[in-house]
């Protein structure tokens, strides 16, 4: 097995050649290992699909390369074409060919002669052997993304792209659907790259989080990592939606718009500017004395995540089925004792002690 697989090595991009033009992407360093599903996530116009589009061959790098299997697919000096990649797309459309029927649309990349027992095999896994004479419109959303994952994975591709395929489904196919997605391309030991910007459908089935920024990747790391060591306050908020706040040092106390805090453990220094925390760590009363009011009320099945407004910002508090809150009712927030927070930079984990609590 190679280990790195696919290897970016100091990636540039830019529309246009006009080389004072501002690039979309910025030296992209990124390996995935043969096997490996990889999410690649980030707000709307950071990069995503442009990255997809450049290991496709759909554009052309600005300056670095792109090497699949120990071969140079992409640089700013030569390219190979999309037909001699490799590579298979679903994208966010499907690009389902209308004319054709579901066993055409699936084997349309395959070479005259070819074994029927892979796109056999692919729709009896993805549950469309019953549907290969129908037409892409006589097939529901759910099923037509089912072909196009079919039609990616028949010709059996060195590593498979996925641009925000769920996009356009309902929440309940979704849900089927990236389950299935996990379970065929770990059944196939398919190497893929999955693009979103829903950091929830990567962490629930990618092996590796790719979080990106303004042309730029901010973190590298596992689901799990990436929920409990964020590397900044962008990671933290857009993984996991959490809250962020603005700190100063007081003596051996922190002040925040909420008020002071102090810390359990002795810390090796004090020079953070924000502390980041969950819906757990704050909780919300009604009280003589406030410092906040409801902007909003989510039910969430078996609790409320209730949004309040402190100053100028904005936290989400998890609370119980009876919290009796309304909106635009003022409350008081205050944080809970021997809650674990994060404080920057640096991402220190921190256990809140604040029995001595002053609201402001």
């Amino acid at each position: 097995m190679i280990n790195e697989y696919l290897k970016i090595k100091d990636l540039w991009h830019k529309y246009g050649n006009n080389f004072s033009n501002d690039p979309t992407l910025k030296s992209i360093n990124l390996s995935i290992n043969q096997g490996e599903v990889v999410g690649l996530v980030g707000p709307s116009g950071c990069g995503k699909t442009t990255l997809l589009r450049l290991i496709a061959g759909f554009e052309s790098p600005f300056q670095g390369e792109i090497v699949l299997s120990e071969r140079v697919i992409s640089s700013c000096v030569s390219s190979l074409p999309p037909e001699r990649r490799g590579v298979g797309m679903v994208f966010q459309d499907y690009a389902l060919f209308p004319h054709l029927t579901v066993w055409n649309n699936v084997c349309f990349g395959l070479k005259e002669g070819f074994d029927k027992s892979r796109p056999n095999g692919l729709l009896d896994l993805l549950g469309l052997s019953g549907f290969s004479n129908r037409f892409p419109h006589q097939l529901s959303g759910g099923q037509r993304q089912r072909v196009a994952l079919a039609r990616a994975l028949a010709p059996n591709p060195s590593i498979i792209l996925l641009d925000e395929p769920f996009n356009s489904l309902d929440s309940q196919v979704k849900d089927k659907l990236r389950n299935e997605l996990s379970a065929v391309l770990k059944s196939f030991d398919a190497t893929a790259l999955f693009v979103t910007h829903d950091s929830s459908e990567a962490l629930a089935i990618c092996d590796k989080i790719v979080v990106m920024r303004d042309g730029e990747i901010i973190q590298i790391d596992t689901p799990k990592e990436l929920i409990r060591r964020p590397v900044n306050t962008f990671v933290g908020q857009f993984i996991s939606k959490k809250n962020i706040l603005p700190i100063s040092n007081h003596l051996d106390s922190f002040d925040s718009p909420i008020g002071k805090f102090l810390i359990n453990e002795p810390l090796e220094n004090y020079n953070f500017d924000s502390v980041m925390f969950d819906t757990s760590t704050i909780k919300i009363s009604k009280s003589l004395k406030t410092n906040a009011f409801v902007k909003s009320i989510e039910f969430a099945i078996d609790h409320f995540i209730i949004t309040i407004k402190i100053k100028e910002f904005l936290l989400r508090v998890r609370s119980g089925l009876d919290h009796g809150f309304s909106l635009e009712e003022k409350c008081l927030v205050t944080f809970m004792s021997n809650k674990n927070v994060l404080l920057y930079p640096g991402g220190v984990t921190a256990s809140l002690k604040v029995n001595k609590i002053n609201p402001l």
